[in-house]
């Protein structure tokens, strides 16, 4: 079940270089006239684990071989438990992208693997799977140092996840087909379901070898040639992963990987006019972006999995226990940096005062820290940009006359470490309830309980109050502009049917969330994107649909 609790998704940020609002005085904080008791966390200033892995690929995957950048440039990926260098990485940038379209385009055009068996297509990408598990250790390690989410979670969840997803697509390679459709006149008439071509991907920071996955996996099974180009937080992981397809037999040119920045290597491969399909994750706004480029050059279709503001529904007769873990999960996961995140907790007047003390309480025995540790929950940020952005949210709330119940500080004076926080007597006009942050920050007023998880910075209005019906909570959870997941907590089947429904979300889950199977399709409603990935839905984003119309002259039957 652990390799199935697993997200996703990229988020824009703005940086300040504004100090914390408090510092650390032993285990108090004072907000106004109001004095809370701290809560204690594993000291990030401990001695750092020192990751047994070397970092052996830094150059851009492009037909097959490892290369530098055509401008010889690189910039520096950064260890987020530290802020210290991890490695310098080949920027790429228009020239790049351009080198590996036409890599991909003689791939698809005069290469072995859109022409070759699908089952031997499908045996590439066993062997590759198999590749993944051998290499679990490194590649779960590179995952931590880059990102910073704990080692066991990239051990025991999203490593297995890879390989299952890779595996998952293998086993659709063979099975893609078209039908024979019935027609007026003496006409045989069939549909072709064929690979769309080149395929443009761009993946995001917060989980970069599931986002490979969920990109890579469908476009090869349907036969087609990619250029994927990393989040530049995050780059090694993917290079890692696409060494570990050449060893596996990929032809030379049918996965490119390019390192670089959004305006330059992003911009670039959205708008290339020999790019067929695109398909991008990350934030709303950066989404349009990229499907304006996308229009405006070969009108080539893009589907987009964005972000989303979740309601997490706790209805009277739920069990308050298994929802006040689930809700605490919901929003501190991968330090809460997950677009499906249960960013907005409505909770049954009835259960309120108890769901609250019981959340607030589990938020303080989470234990932060380096994440190559044992028992730690949680990591530091992804990078200085998101930790100074989440610090003036912070100071925003306790400027608001917000009441700071627990958190709310950096931890040690290394790295981008925050306090798990919880802030209560937030109103619904104060900027930390309207934005979405990406990151761990709780919200509590006197109606109701709303983690501000680690969140896309969108301008999405932030809705949470307690709620006394099902009519009334249907429409509260559905005033947002986005639609990618919610969760239902009842004992009731009546309930979970009606509400489950009536919720205009991409993904519902009932008395759990986030479970990530590889069958089950993940994308949202309104503005939070378009299309589908994983499962059966996602092999349609890769695929042109043919009718090939032939004559029949005096045919036995039609």
């Amino acid at each position: 079940m652990a390799a199935r609790r697993v997200s996703s998704l990229l988020s824009r940020s703005f940086s300040t270089s504004s100090p914390s609002p408090f510092r650390s005085q032993g285990r108090n904080c004072y907000n106004g006239s109001r004095v809370v008791r701290r809560f204690g966390t594993s000291s990030a200033a401990e001695k750092i684990i020192s990751p047994s892995v070397q970092v052996s690929y830094t150059q851009l995957l492009i037909d097959g071989n490892f290369v530098d950048a055509a401008s010889g440039k690189t910039f520096q990926t950064i260890d987020p438990r530290t802020g210290e260098v991890i490695a310098d990485v080949a920027e790429g940038d228009a020239e790049d992208i351009d080198r590996a379209v036409k890599a991909a385009r003689k791939a698809f055009d005069e290469g072995p693997w859109p022409r070759m068996t699908a089952y031997e297509r499908s045996r590439i990408m066993l062997r590759y799977a198999d590749l993944v598990e051998k290499h679990s250790e490194e590649l779960a390690a590179l995952e931590t140092w880059d990102n910073g989410k704990t080692y066991q979670q990239a051990k025991t969840a999203e490593v297995p996840m890879l390989a299952r997803l890779f595996r998952y697509y293998a086993g659709w390679a063979d099975k893609i087909h078209g039908l024979t459709v019935p027609a007026d006149g003496n006409y045989h008439v069939q549909t072709l379901h064929e690979p769309i071509g080149v395929a443009g991907q761009i993946i995001p920071w917060n989980f970069p070898l599931l986002m490979f996955a969920w990109k890579v996996g469908p476009a090869l099974a349907c036969g087609n040639t990619i250029v994927l180009k990393t989040a530049e937080q995050t780059p090694l992981t993917a290079f890692y992963a696409g060494k570990l397809f050449l060893e596996a037999g990929l032809p030379p040119g049918v996965l490119n990987i390019v390192s670089g920045f959004g305006p330059t290597a992003g911009a670039s491969l959205a708008s290339h006019m020999d790019v067929d399909k695109l398909a991008f994750t990350g934030s709303t706004d950066t989404g349009k972006v990229i499907l304006g480029l996308a229009a405006n050059s070969n009108l080539k279709p893009a589907t987009l999995e964005l972000g989303g503001k979740s309601p997490f529904i706790v209805f009277e007769d739920a069990n308050i226990n298994k929802a006040v873990e689930l809700a605490h999960f919901a929003l501190f996961f991968n330090q809460g940096q997950c677009c499906c995140a249960g960013s907005r907790t409505y909770v049954h007047e009835k259960v309120y005062d108890e769901f609250v003390e019981k959340a607030k309480a589990r938020a303080l025995k989470r234990v932060v820290g380096d994440p190559f540790k044992k028992g730690i929950e949680q990591g530091p940020q992804i990078d200085s940009r998101q930790f100074e952005k989440v610090m003036r949210y912070i100071r925003s709330g306790v400027e608001s006359n917000a009441t700071l119940e627990c958190g709310g500080d950096q931890i040690g004076n290394k790295g981008y470490f925050i306090q798990p926080t919880v802030f209560s007597n937030v109103k619904d006009y104060m900027l930390i309830a309207q934005d979405e942050i990406f990151v761990q920050v709780r919200r509590a007023d006197t109606n109701n309980i709303v983690d501000l998880a680690q969140h896309r910075l969108v301008n999405g209005r932030f809705v949470g109050v307690g709620f006394r019906d099902v009519d009334e909570v249907i429409k509260r959870a559905n005033e947002t502009r986005y639609g990618l997941a919610a969760g239902v907590f009842t004992k009731s089947l009546d309930t979970a049917n009606r509400v489950s429904r009536a919720l205009k979300a991409g993904t519902v889950w009932v008395n759990c969330f986030d479970v990530f199977d590889a069958a089950i399709p993940f994308g949202g409603y309104k503005m939070s994107g378009n299309g589908r990935e994983k499962g059966i839905y996602s092999l349609n984003n890769y695929l042109q649909i043919k009718a090939v119309v032939t004559a029949l002259n005096n045919p036995a039957w039609i």
